[in-house]
Formats: structure tokens, C-alpha cells, sequence
């Protein structure tokens, strides 16, 4: 049955027979049959299915897809604490924003890494919007954001403020703008529009490139403060933002959980220092 959610989620995922075949190394005839199998063992249509178009999944296919999410989150608990019997260690996989990755976690795993000497940690990078859909697809078990997005399956807790900063020279006509999926994208559109700034703009998709070319004397940007070095002209935005944590709702984990506890009392700790 596992094996059928398997070619099931990975089908409702990508909504295509063919994509799933390459996903998962089967043939494409393969993973039609499983899914016609899991239909006829439920009872139920999962798709509809026109021809070449994409397929729609039905209610009782929305149904099952958030349930397997659970069912295969908790078959893999099950293998890990089969595991753990024999001291193999549980996996964390944490997906950050750029910003915070680089400028809060380094603090926050020194203290995971020692309270949890039996978890093997993974940190990956991605966009708000991204992290986010990992945490819901069980792709990553905690992801912190710049925005405050929500969707099923998934809890957000604020973590704290963040301080927003026009950096560089004042006097330069030239911007330096992160892509629309980025956190301070937002920020940066609206500052634009409240001082009608017209000037030229670059686009740069990556703050450690915005830093680097500031350093140089290029441009202005608009970036948290924590990432000004010390000498670059800095003014201060009226407004910040927040940082968040997110998780999924259906953590089975109990060492995860303990994980999830612990970075919200760390940073607890952190706003009243």
C-alpha cells in the first residue's frame, strides 16, 4: 500500500503519468496501473482524466493526498525509530531564507547541535514561498520565512523583528533590487512608490552580491540591517519585518517536536536579552 501512495502523491504532485514515470524510474504504463489498483482498492476516482490535458484530482483525491502526507511521514518515524534501536541517527531538515540562514541559524544550530547529539541536521536554502512549499509537502520538517504565508498543514510562529535599512551611497541613481520572490521585495516596491523613486534598477538575485557591490560604491539597496557590514552608509526604514518559524502540523516525531520546542524558547530567550 505505501508503494501505491508513493506513485500517488508524486502523481497528484506533478498532475501527469509520464513526469511521475521519470520521478520515480518506473514506466509510464507502470504508473498508471498503480494508481488504477489504488483505485479499485478504496473504491473511489482519483482523477479525471481528458485525453492528453492535464488531470484534475477529485475531492476524494484532495482527501488522500493529505492524508498520505501523514501516513508516509509516519511509516518513515516508524523505520527511523527501527533505526534509532540500533543508534542510528534521526534526521531534522531545516530550509531557510537567504537572511536568516546567513545571520540567525549559525546561533540557533550551536544550541540544536548540542541539546540534540543524536539528530543529523540538513539546511538547505530557499525563498519564503518555497520553504513553505517543502514544509507542506514533508519535504523539510522546519523552515524559517520573511513573509507571513500560510497553507494546510502547516503552523507559523513569529520569531522576531527584523530591521530594515536603505544601504550605499545616497547620492547614486542606481538600485539594487532582489526578484518578487524575495522577502524584502515587498518593502522595496512600496519604499519606491511612497518616495516615487524612478531611478534605475538592477536586478540581483542574491544579497551577498547586493553586499559585494555595495562595498565597491555601487548603488543603493534596501536589506535587513544585519547584513550592512560596518562603513556602508546606512537610513533606516520606518517599518520591519517579521522572521517566522514554520512546521508541519502533523509532526509524529517525538525528537522533532523537542526540536520545534526548542527553537521557540531560544528565541524567546533571545527578545528579552
Amino acid at each position: 500500500m505505501f508503494k501505491l501512495l508513493t506513485t500517488f502523491r508524486v502523481v497528484y504532485e506533478t498532475r501527469n503519468f509520464s513526469r511521475t514515470a521519470e520521478l520515480l524510474y518506473l514506466s509510464q504504463p507502470a504508473v498508471s496501473n498503480q494508481i488504477k489498483q489504488l483505485e479499485r482498492d478504496l473504491g473511489v476516482e482519483l482523477f479525471q482524466r481528458n485525453g492528453r490535458q492535464e488531470m484534475k484530482p477529485t475531492k476524494q483525491a484532495d482527501l488522500l493526498y493529505e492524508r498520505t502526507l501523514v501516513l508516509l511521514e509516519e511509516w518513515e518515524t516508524t523505520q527511523q525509530q527501527l533505526a534509532d534501536e540500533k543508534n542510528e541517527e534521526e534526521v531534522c531538515r531545516i530550509v531557510a531564507s537567504h537572511t536568516f540562514a546567513v545571520y540567525l541559524l549559525p546561533q540557533l544550530m550551536k544550541e540544536l547541535i548540542v541539546r540534540f547529539p543524536k539528530i543529523k541536521f540538513s539546511i538547505a536554502f530557499a525563498n519564503s514561498h518555497e520553504s513553505l512549499e517543502q514544509v507542506a509537502k514533508h519535504e523539510a520538517d522546519f523552515g524559517f520565512i520573511e513573509k507571513p504565508l500560510e497553507t494546510t498543514g502547516v503552523q507559523r510562529f513569529s520569531l522576531l523583528e527584523d530591521a530594515l535599512v536603505v544601504a550605499g551611497d545616497p547620492k547614486s541613481e542606481l538600485w539594487l533590487v532582489r526578484e518578487s520572490s524575495s522577502g524584502v521585495f515587498h518593502y522595496t516596491q512600496r519604499y519606491f512608490e511612497e518616495k516615487n523613486i524612478q531611478g534605475k534598477k538592477m536586478l540581483v538575485k542574491s544579497n551577498e552580491v547586493i553586499v559585494a557591490m555595495l562595498k565597491e560604491g555601487i548603488g543603493r539597496s534596501i536589506l535587513s540591517k544585519r547584513a550592512v557590514p560596518k562603513g556602508i552608509h546606512v537610513e533606516p526604514l520606518a517599518e520591519s519585518r517579521q522572521f517566522y518559524l514554520i512546521q508541519r502540523t502533523h509532526l509524529t516525531s517525538e525528537r522533532l517536536l523537542e526540536v520545534g520546542n526548542e527553537i521557540l524558547d531560544f528565541y524567546k530567550k533571545e527578545k528579552k536579552n
